[in-house]
């Protein structure tokens, strides 16, 4: 983990779930996290648990929809702590439904947060990468990133969108640049909580999400991308649970 120690790490989502225990397990190996989300309180109690127990961490608050407050969390970084060195596309939302329900304004909300999001992330951190000719990205998407099924067209479109804007940033990028992408399967998080449909929530919780990963395993995933010799950019890393089978 010597490629870790030292590294100033951008997280967004980063007030629950995986973002969360990727701030804390970076922290642990010796990084410089830097948490972003939009509740600042959680911010502060993560930041604050971390700092306590020797790690180094700041907040700023963020709403990755977004793009001048995106900026201003990536500069934050460089202010505080004189660098950025990788930038986690963390934050997602899944209010899953079916077409023919027409919750558009959920809709719109995966499409801005969960795509434009990123492309804010990209914005913000990609100037001060190509100054130092150094950096990584990692975009956190899902294996509906190359899967769909009846309830999650729009959130798999969202994640499928992701999987390319990846793949063409990897393909553009100065060659001391890289980029990852980690496609988790059902993990523990907050996602499901954003399903309005109380039916769907519940047979979403009960079916799909019975046999979860621990946050953290995408938390060491993401470590084990970080820590690789400069010259290698691991692209693509898909972590399920062992007993999920199906997706």
């Amino acid at each position: 983990m010597d490629n870790i120690e030292g590294k100033v790490v951008a997280i967004t989502g980063a007030s629950s779930g995986i973002g969360e225990a990727i701030a804390r397990h970076l922290a642990n190996q010796g990084a410089k996290v830097v948490l972003g989300a939009r509740r600042e309180e959680s911010l502060k109690s993560i930041s604050d648990q971390i700092t306590k127990n020797g790690g180094q961490a700041i907040y700023h608050q963020v709403d990755v929809t977004q793009p001048k407050e995106v900026i201003a969390f990536a500069n934050f970084a460089v202010t505080h702590f004189g660098s950025l060195d990788v930038f986690v596309n963390n934050a997602g939302v899944m209010p899953l439904s079916m077409l023919n329900t027409y919750k558009i304004a959920e809709w719109h909300q995966m499409v801005d947060v969960n795509i434009k999001g990123v492309l804010h992330g990209i914005a913000a951190a990609l100037p001060i990468f190509e100054e130092k000719d150094s950096g990584q990205f990692i975009n956190i998407t899902s294996i509906a990133d190359r899967w769909v099924g009846p309830t999650s067209t729009v959130y798999s479109a969202t994640k499928f969108a992701v999987r390319a804007l990846s793949d063409g940033l990897r393909q553009e990028v100065s060659r001391n640049i890289r980029v990852t992408l980690i496609a988790p399967g059902a993990t523990e998080s907050e996602l499901a909580e954003g399903i309005s449909d109380p039916d769907l929530k519940k047979m979403a919780i009960e079916q799909f999400r019975k046999d979860l990963l621990p946050a953290v395993a995408i938390a060491r995933a993401t470590a084990y991308a970080i820590a690789q010799p400069d010259d290698v950019d691991v692209n693509e890393l898909v972590v399920r649970p062992t007993a999920q089978k199906a997706l």
